[in-house]
């Protein structure tokens, strides 16, 4: 097995394992503004690994290219959406956890 198909293996593994983080934080944390931390960051990583764990094995510069429009789009838009729903929860006047 050559190195470049080791180093994706591992990126691509490594990305399933933090959207599996952000799917467990969506599932287990106790209210809204920490669900859309845990969901937006650990998403935007694991997007991010699989994204360069494709590209290495791109034939093209311009599917590098692609792949990499395509991680900074969805950041943008994971940030927007999770602004919006947090501020929609704030207006709704949900309060953010606190320790008891």
């Amino acid at each position: 097995m050559m190195l470049s198909q080791m180093i994706t293996i591992v990126l691509l593994l490594a990305g399933a394992a933090f959207f599996l983080a952000g799917t467990l934080g969506l599932l287990r944390f106790p209210d809204v503004y920490t669900r859309l931390h845990a969901l937006t960051k650990a998403d935007n990583v694991g997007l991010g690994l699989v994204a360069a764990g494709l590209a290495i094995q791109a034939e093209t510069w311009a599917a590098m290219g692609k792949m990499a429009l395509i991680w900074l789009l969805v950041l943008l838009a994971s940030a927007t959406g999770a602004h919006l729903v947090a501020r929609g929860a704030l207006r709704r006047g949900i309060p953010p956890w606190t320790a008891r």
